[in-house]
């Protein structure tokens, strides 16, 4: 006599967020996030303890989920990557904010004068 056991498959825990990016399960943490915290060394249990939010289901499943589709996730994060890079110097030239910080000291504002 036989058992059959029966496997439900699972998407990813991932949605993307109103810019772009994958979030986690319902949270806010990106996955960015998450594997920068997994690729610095941490395991799943204590990306848990560092991000309570998540459940230790959605941290195996989104490592999972990178570990079996590298190449695409790679290549997500790489466009971030260059995304915010480039955004990042927008900002800088729309804001004139080369030597802010000695300006700052020159010209320090009137409640700290």
């Amino acid at each position: 006599m036989s058992v059959k056991i029966e496997f439900q498959v699972t998407a990813p825990p991932f949605h993307w967020d109103e810019a772009g990016g994958i979030r986690i399960g319902q949270s806010r943490v990106t996955l960015d996030s998450l594997l920068a915290t997994y690729h610095n060394g941490s395991t799943p249990e204590e990306i848990a303890v560092q991000y309570p939010v998540l459940c230790l289901g959605e941290i195996y499943a989104a490592i999972a989920y990178y570990l079996t589709h590298r190449q695409e996730i790679d290549n997500y994060l790489e466009q971030r990557r260059k995304k915010t890079h480039q955004q990042r110097n927008q900002f800088v030239q729309q804001h004139n904010l080369v030597n802010l910080r000695q300006r700052l000291r020159d010209h320090p504002p009137l409640y700290l004068r």
